[in-house]
């Protein structure tokens, strides 16, 4: 019998983590498989001694990258690799990447590096950024997750005091798509094959994310939406994505991010369909 470990972070009190874990663990185990769940402090990160109790792959539901790449370099299978994890968990490396793959997304600046400590305030840059986007505009830190650190940025006031707040931070700079305020689509893949498909909308925030308040429903993607997501998640590199699309001028798609590692509970409640299954299907098709 195959062993695997479900991998979620110890440190987060929430249970919708522990929930999402549990929810591979059952699937791997509908399909046979041993599966084991473990946060990422159970697993010793001893570089001189040998891994015990190795299992045959690692579904990875955290962003421990240092974790992924031990055990990668462990010679186990890791899904998803620890760099399209880094990747996709750095908003500003990801938009790098869906750049270069000529991935349609709002228009982006990534921020430059400035040390928590200095300024550049008067060196004319962030004139030049106001002047290319506008306002309102989008602020995104790098790191963050369920709409979190992301700030709709309205003022020339709130521009200065965000971008003095985030020094030594990563983040970009996003054109605010006005169409989609407040909704947008979230669709899983798998393997490159589209698995499930939500629209989710808010009418209290610009962001559409459930744990803001949003709320969700079942949509047929339209053509044009299928191909660009799976297009960002082959762009990243993810086997397992969660990619959120915006709605451009005349409901053209664009995209929002992609997520390496989606929680799949709510589009499980909206859709009836459970991505975990599918998820451990692929990794035993590809291992097979």
């Amino acid at each position: 019998m195959k062993k695997c470990w479900v991998i979620y972070n110890g440190s987060l009190t929430s249970d919708k983590f522990r929930d999402q874990a549990e929810l591979l663990k059952d699937a791997a185990e509908r399909a046979g498989i041993n599966a084991t769940l473990k946060k990422n402090y159970e697993v010793l990160m001893a570089l001189h001694e040998e891994l015990g109790g190795r299992p045959d792959f690692v579904v990875f539901l955290d962003k421990d990258i240092l974790l992924a790449t031990y055990l990668k370099n462990a010679g186990i299978p890791v899904f998803n690799d620890p760099e399209v994890i880094e990747t996709c968990d750095n908003k500003a490396k990801q938009y790098i990447q869906l750049a270069k793959d000529k991935i349609a997304m709002p228009e982006t600046i990534i921020a430059p590096k400035v040390y928590p400590k200095f300024t550049i305030e008067k060196s004319g840059y962030y004139e030049m950024v106001l002047e290319k986007l506008g306002l309102p505009m989008i602020i995104k830190e790098g790191h963050g997750s369920f709409g979190m650190k992301v700030y709709l940025i309205e003022t020339e006031k709130e521009f200065f005091a965000k971008v003095d707040e985030l020094r030594g931070v990563d983040y970009v700079f996003q054109e605010f798509i006005e169409t989609s305020r407040g909704r947008d689509i979230r669709v899983n893949i798998v393997g490159g094959e589209i698995v499930a498909a939500m629209h989710r909308s808010s009418e209290t925030d610009f962001r559409a994310n459930i744990t803001n308040g949003g709320v969700a429903s079942v949509i047929e993607l339209t053509p044009a939406q299928k191909e660009l997501a799976i297009r960002a998640a082959e762009a990243v590199g993810a086997e397992f994505a969660g990619v959120d699309l915006l709605f451009g001028e005349n409901e053209e798609p664009l995209v929002c991010e992609v997520n390496a590692a989606a929680h799949i509970r709510n589009i499980y409640n909206v859709t009836g369909i459970n991505v975990a299954d599918k998820m451990i299907e692929y990794i035993v098709g590809k291992l097979a």
